[in-house]
């Protein structure tokens, strides 16, 4: 009589197998995913069940987990870890993966790290660590194959083999003189493609796209985008190379600042970790300063209601209109605002084309306000008659107009002054243009019924 061993369930969770204690198959889940799977399952855990399947791991494949992490969920582990274990997980990783960890560690969690490093490791550590948050300096990796102009082919590809394994990536050989001065970049498919003999310096592109490390790195990052490079050279105010912006680290600083101007556009503070780890408190409190700001600032469209009661009981129609209008122009602010604020972070757009920017979108307001003014018109007549369809017809294409006009402005403003623009969320245009709207409908009602 034959027995058969344990079944697993393939459609089991990391969580559900841990929670249960099968260990066996929870490592046998852990073996089977490749690392950016298991980091985010082990971001969905608590933290004791996070630590428990994180320490079911071997020592080189978590480490390439751990760097799958974000920095939150990355502290959450290294709490749980005893200290050998946590100073080989450190150790390993690279110095700019290392670094962004650090940047928003507790001190007592950061000094810790450090003093654990081996000298070497410390010190890029630290260097990198001097640079602005923020910046280029902060994301890139110091641990770069540099070639001097003079080598052949066969020389730089010697160099390539002696000190590729220590550095991050070998795709992008930049090319430096004597004083370490950046003078271009070789991709390594040239020295593989061309003969031995052949001098580096024929293979250079002189004048590759570069960032200084103390440039704003989502900047960098677009611009790495923008060019299609797969790796960007770092210089300092002296152009002497320091580092390279990986296209991996790139796209992390575009997803990030993507994805703080999506939450502040949502009107919603962002916040660091998973969505499915964080509790119903932490969500409601990253929302609740947002929402109760609004709502303050909703009180202005009481007010003007308020400020125009008379005409309202002289024509109690208009109150029909009232939500259909906000709306309308709050849809029409929110749409330029979120365009505008997209074209500001890609490049499209820079503060300097304001007045363009304004003639634009009044002109796209008017378009379709009037556009919206022939539904209107009908609505308007169906329901209360020509002279109150009238009113509402030229509201709209005047609060459309307005509205467009706020909604493209208030970024490029915002922008001017040195605020993010998307602080300047789509909700706060809006509730601004909600107010504004009342008064424009009511002083257009009062101009053509003569009330």
């Amino acid at each position: 009589m034959s027995q058969s061993g344990p079944r697993h369930d393939p459609a089991a969770s990391l969580r559900d197998v841990v929670a249960a204690r099968r260990l066996d198959e929870a490592q046998e889940w852990l073996e089977s995913r490749p690392p950016h799977v298991v980091a985010d399952e082990l971001a969905r855990m608590g933290d004791v069940g996070a630590g428990v399947a994180f320490r079911l791991l071997d020592k080189d494949r978590a480490l390439a987990v751990f760097e799958e992490l974000e920095p939150v969920d990355q502290q959450q582990i290294l709490a749980g870890l005893r200290d050998r274990s946590f100073l080989e997980l450190v150790e390993g990783m690279d110095p700019d993966d290392r670094v962004r960890m650090l940047r928003e560690a507790p001190a007592k969690v950061a000094k810790r790290v450090l003093a654990g490093l081996s000298p070497h490791e410390r010190w890029v550590t630290s260097a990198l660590l001097g640079y602005p948050e923020g910046s280029v300096g902060r994301y890139m990796t110091p641990e770069v194959v540099a070639l001097p102009q003079e080598l052949t082919v066969e020389r730089a590809l010697r160099t390539v083999r002696e000190k590729g394994p220590d550095a991050e990536t070998v795709y992008t050989l930049p090319v430096v003189d004597a004083g370490r001065r950046l003078t271009g970049v070789v991709e390594l498919r040239e020295l593989v493609l061309n003969p031995p003999d052949r001098m580096v310096a024929d293979l250079v592109v002189t004048e590759p796209a570069t960032a200084y490390a103390t440039d704003p790195a989502e900047d960098a990052a677009r611009l790495m985008v923008e060019t299609n490079d797969m790796n960007l050279p770092v210089v300092d105010s002296e152009g002497r190379l320091v580092g390279l912006l990986t296209i991996d680290d790139a796209a992390e600083v575009i997803e990030a600042a993507d994805t703080e101007d999506f939450a502040r556009q949502a009107a919603t503070a962002p916040w660091a970790g998973h969505y499915m780890a964080a509790s119903v408190w932490q969500l409601a409190r990253y929302r609740a300063l947002w929402l109760s700001l609004l709502l303050i600032a909703a009180t202005l469209t009481v007010g003007v209601t308020r400020a125009f009661e008379a005409t309202l009981e002289q024509v109690a129609a208009l109150a029909l209109f009232i939500p259909m209008l906000i709306g309308a122009g709050g849809n029409a602010g929110a749409q330029a605002a979120t365009a505008c604020v997209r074209a500001l972070a890609v490049g499209e757009v820079r503060s300097s084309d304001l007045l363009r920017v304004i003639w634009r979108e009044f002109r796209v307001g008017l378009v379709l306000g009037a556009l919206l003014a022939m539904l209107g018109l009908v609505v308007g007549t169906l329901f209360v008659g020509a002279d109150i369809a009238v009113v509402v017809g030229i509201t709209l294409v005047l609060i459309c107009g307005w509205a467009a006009t706020i909604g493209g402005t208030m970024p490029l403003l915002a922008k001017r002054l040195r605020i993010d623009p998307a602080v300047v969320s789509a909700p706060m245009v809006t509730t601004f243009v909600d107010a504004t709207g009342l008064i424009i409908y009511f002083l257009t009602a009062k101009a053509v019924l003569g009330i």
